[in-house]
């Protein structure tokens, strides 16, 4: 005769068996449903004598940060390298004068609003200015670069908050320039300063492409993109006192009637450095930016990109900007 306590006992595996079958069910489940692993950071950059830009900038300025007497001239020269040699014997690394993964995660500084390490700050501004973001690099980590920060870091899927640690260098050393809301561009006065407001950048030249930005004088103009500026014009000459920008993008980028210049022939500019400041030089009849923009010597329309950079979206190459019809 079968005990009462024997169907209970005979059951017991079953449950069992059933219980491992629904933990198995629910870990495929998970592993199935999961979200996907983050992306590889990108690869830190490698910096050595000859090269140039931003990347050589904030280079520069984290070893002005870590005790180096340089100047940040973007430009990666002789001083530049004894710098990088003397830091990579300061913390044991090999002393070759070359800046790759291992020097720069000795060398970037975390940084957060409110910083007062301003050289290491300046470095995080150039970096953002090359992936796109409007803001001068003063070594103040203030509203605008907060925003900026922010904005980057929502992008990359990046956490820590507004704080800028080692993978938050590496991604914006190391990410592609096109990463950021404006691309490698910027507007080319401060946008509060475009006297006639928003609809006026659409207004037409009055006998060829380009555009004519009634600002008051002494308002700062800035370099569109990265490139080397070449002085010219004069007070004599129509275009007043002028800047040319010659893009890393194969476009040339004028500037004219300005009051003063804050560059000169072979200057190396990064997107929103400060290149002079506007005035009333030349063949002018008040004060106003002359801006024009050159593709393989010929004149074309600035104004879809004019309009897009003070909207802060992604402008149009200039590549593929229209040489007639400056208002469409």
């Amino acid at each position: 005769m079968v005990s009462p306590s024997a169907p209970s006992a005979y059951r017991r595996p079953r449950n069992t068996r059933t219980i491992l079958a629904a933990l198995l069910a629910a870990l495929l489940f998970g592993l199935l449903t999961a979200a996907p692993a983050q992306a590889a950071l990108p690869a830190w950059p490698v910096l050595q004598k000859g090269d140039a830009g931003n990347d050589v900038a904030s280079l520069q300025f984290l070893l002005r940060q870590r005790g180096g007497n340089i100047t940040a001239n973007a430009a990666f020269d002789t001083q530049t390298r004894t710098a990088v040699i003397s830091f990579q014997q300061s913390r044991g690394l090999s002393a070759d004068g070359i800046v790759g993964p291992v020097t720069w995660t000795e060398l970037v500084v975390t940084v957060a609003p409110g910083s007062t390490q301003s050289d290491a700050v300046r470095a995080l501004q150039f970096q953002l200015r090359e992936h796109g973001y409007s803001l001068a690099a003063d070594g103040v980590f203030g509203g605008q670069t907060t925003a900026a920060v922010e904005d980057y870091k929502a992008r990359h899927q990046l956490t820590g908050g507004t704080t800028v640690g080692a993978t938050t260098w590496q991604h914006l050393l190391g990410s592609p320039r096109s990463s950021g809301p404006l691309g490698t561009y910027a507007f080319v006065i401060p946008r509060e300063a475009v006297f006639d407001g928003r609809e006026s950048l659409l207004w037409p030249h009055h006998d060829y492409p380009a555009a004519d930005i009634a600002v008051e004088a002494g308002t700062p103009a800035y370099a569109v993109t990265a490139g080397v500026t070449r002085v010219n014009g004069g007070l004599d000459d129509s275009c007043g006192l002028g800047v040319a920008v010659d893009g890393d993008d194969g476009i040339t980028y004028q500037y004219c009637h300005l009051d003063s210049r804050g560059v000169t022939t072979g200057t190396r500019v990064t997107a929103g450095q400060l290149i002079g400041n506007t005035g009333n030089t030349g063949n002018s009849t008040g004060p106003h930016l002359h801006f024009g923009i050159f593709r393989q010597g010929d004149s074309v329309c600035p104004q879809q990109m004019l309009l897009a950079l003070y909207d802060g979206t992604v402008p149009p190459s200039p590549w593929t900007l229209p040489d007639s019809g400056c208002t469409s």
